[in-house]
């Protein structure tokens, strides 16, 4: 499978092995990693939650249009799960391509997706403060939806009152504060 939850930290250098094509004259890749401040405040450490089956089906079905859509040679996402502390990588994406432009473009369209429709959930432990789940400021622009979670992208989230629990969470894996 090219997309993955792990609990462990992740081999960037195993990562891009998976990557390599003889036809590939190029190798993109983004890491996110989890920093120190957010909107103001301290962050300590991260939790990462997700909805593991359904997170590996829409991740894997995000790669899978990448590379058809980008003629990738192929692709490759990592998210992590569990409590992170400062510096340590939360996300990887990679892929390979003929030339580098399709393949600064496909990293972009991959992570974007997987942060807007891919069931992971982020809780923030802060300094001094309870932690708190964070909301997703993509919300504020939509991207292309993809696939069956993707489709409810394109709504105004303005209604989504009933697409919510209790705790603010959508089903597409962000939360509304």
């Amino acid at each position: 499978m090219d997309f993955e939850l792990s609990t462990e930290p992740l081999d960037v250098g195993q990562l891009r092995k998976r990557l390599q094509h003889p036809s590939a004259g190029a190798l993109v890749d983004f890491e996110g990693w989890v920093r120190d401040h957010n909107e103001g405040r301290r962050v300590e450490r991260l939790e990462y939650e997700a909805y593991t089956a359904l997170a590996l089906k829409e991740g894997q079905r995000i790669l899978e249009a990448a590379k058809e859509r980008f003629s990738l040679r192929a692709a490759c996402a990592v998210h992590r799960t569990g409590l992170l502390e400062i510096g340590e990588s939360a996300v990887w994406v990679g892929v390979s391509s003929d030339h580098r432009a399709e393949g600064f473009e496909a990293c972009r369209w991959i992570i974007d997706r997987i942060k807007m429709s891919v069931p992971v959930w982020k809780r923030e432990h802060y300094a001094g403060a309870e932690p708190e789940w964070v909301a997703c400021h993509a919300c504020t622009h939509a991207v292309e939806p993809v696939g069956s979670l993707g489709q409810e992208l394109s709504e105004d989230h303005s209604s989504c009152g009933d697409d919510q629990g209790a705790s603010g969470h959508h089903r597409h894996g962000h939360v509304h504060a």
